[in-house]
C-alpha cells in the first residue's frame, strides 16, 4: 500500500489519522509544530513523540517528498534557486526571492508544461506529470529553510514556476488551502498569487471559490494575432473570452488582476504595441507587470534594451494604467521558469 504523504494532509486530516491509531488530537499539534515550525527532515527529530508513534509514522507515511538536488545563489540579489528531485526521479524548480527583510517563494505546479508558450523554457520537454499538493508544500518548506538561514521568513508564495497551475487545478487548490492553515505555514490567502497563461474555465472556476488570492494572467501581446504566435492557448481562449473571465474574477473576489507582459525585442515591444495594450485594458481594474525577457538559448529571442522598456512603460502610465517593471532577480543563475531543470536534463542526456 502506498504511504501517505504527510505534508499533503490538512491539520484536521492528520488529527483524524492519529485518532485511528488511538492517539489524542494534541499529537497532531506536536507533529505539525515539528514539520512547519521547526522544519524537521525526519521523524527521529520529533523527540516529544513516543517511540511507537514515530515508528508508526515512519512505517505509514512519507515526511519528505523532495530533496534538494542542486542549489544556485545570486550574490547580487540574494536570490536562491533550488532544483528538487522527486521520489520518482523527476525534477522541478523553486526560487526564493529577497525583498528587504522578507522573502517570496516561487514554486512549480507541474513537472514540465504542455502549454507551449514560444518564449518559455518550461515547455521545451513537454509535460511529464502534475505535482501533488504535498510536493508543492515541500517546495515551500525547503525554501523556508533557506529564508530562515538568511535571517528572514517567507511572506508570500507565487505559483509562477514550471507548469500551468490551472491545468493541475485540484492539487493546486488543495496546496493553497494547506499553506494557508494557521497551524502550518500560515501564508494568508492574500499573499498567494496564481499565474495562468489564460485557461478561461479554470479562471471562472477559481473565481467561484471566493478566495482572495491574486490572479496573475500572462498576456504578452495586445491582440489575438500576435498572442496566438506567442501562446498557443490563445487559439482556444482568445482575448474576447479571456478578458471577460478576468473581469468576473475581479468582481467576485474584489481583487485586482495583474497582467504579465514579457517584453521581447522586435516582437511585442514597440510603442504601437503599448498603445494597443492601453486600448485593450482601458477601464479595467488591473495592474500591468512588464518583464524584460529572460532569454532562453533554444528560443533565440532577445530582451529589449532598458530605454525601450522605459518608453513602453511610460505610454501605459501616461494613460493611467498602473504599471511596474519587474525587478531583475536571478538572471545570473537561470532563474526563469524551467531553465535550470532543462539544463540538467540536457546535461544528463535526457533531452535532445
Amino acid at each position: 500500500m502506498e504511504k501517505i504523504k504527510l505534508k499533503g494532509l490538512s491539520f484536521t486530516e492528520l488529527a483524524e489519522l492519529i485518532a485511528t491509531w488511538g492517539e489524542a488530537r494534541y499529537r497532531a499539534d506536536q507533529i505539525y509544530t515539528w514539520v512547519f515550525r521547526h522544519l524537521v527532515r525526519s521523524y527521529a527529530e520529533m523527540t516529544n513523540l513516543p517511540v511507537w508513534l514515530r515508528a508508526r509514522l515512519e512505517e505509514d507515511t512519507v515526511l519528505e517528498t523532495t530533496t534538494v538536488a542542486r542549489r544556485e545563489f545570486s550574490p547580487a540579489t540574494g536570490t536562491v534557486k533550488l532544483l528538487f528531485s522527486l521520489l520518482d526521479g523527476q525534477a522541478v524548480e523553486g526560487v526564493l526571492m529577497r525583498y528587504r527583510n522578507w522573502f517570496s517563494a516561487c514554486i512549480s505546479s507541474q513537472v514540465g508544461c504542455r502549454m507551449g508558450c514560444r518564449f518559455c523554457a518550461s515547455t521545451l520537454g513537454g509535460l511529464a506529470r502534475n505535482l501533488e499538493a504535498a510536493e508543492m508544500v515541500d517546495e515551500v518548506v525547503a525554501l523556508e529553510r533557506e529564508a530562515r538561514g538568511a535571517g528572514g521568513r517567507i511572506r508570500s508564495v507565487v505559483l509562477m514556476g514550471t507548469g500551468e497551475p490551472l491545468d493541475n487545478y485540484d492539487n493546486v487548490l488543495r496546496f493553497i488551502h494547506l499553506i494557508a492553515q494557521p497551524q502550518g505555514l500560515g501564508i494568508g490567502y492574500r499573499r498567494i498569487t496564481l499565474s495562468t497563461c489564460g485557461l478561461v474555465p479554470g479562471i471562472r472556476r477559481l473565481a467561484r471559490e471566493g478566495l482572495p488570492i491574486t490572479l496573475s494572467v500572462s498576456l504578452h501581446a495586445p491582440n489575438d494575432e500576435l498572442r496566438e504566435r506567442l501562446m498557443p492557448v490563445n487559439r482556444s481562449y482568445p482575448l474576447t473570452e479571456l478578458l471577460p473571465a478576468c473581469r468576473e474574477y475581479a468582481e467576485q473576489t474584489g481583487r485586482r488582476v495583474t497582467f504579465e507582459y514579457a517584453l521581447i525585442a522586435g516582437v511585442n515591444d514597440s510603442l504601437e504595441h503599448a498603445r494597443e495594450l492601453v486600448g485593450l485594458l482601458q477601464g479595467f481594474t488591473a495592474h500591468v507587470n512588464l518583464i524584460p525577457l529572460n532569454p532562453v538559448v533554444e528560443r533565440k529571442l532577445k530582451r529589449p534594451n532598458p530605454r525601450r522598456v522605459s518608453a513602453f512603460a511610460a505610454v501605459l502610465k501616461a494613460r493611467g494604467i498602473p504599471t511596474t517593471v519587474r525587478r531583475e532577480l536571478g538572471t545570473d543563475i537561470s532563474a526563469a521558469c524551467g531553465q535550470l531543470r532543462h539544463q540538467v536534463l540536457k546535461d544528463e542526456g535526457m533531452l535532445r
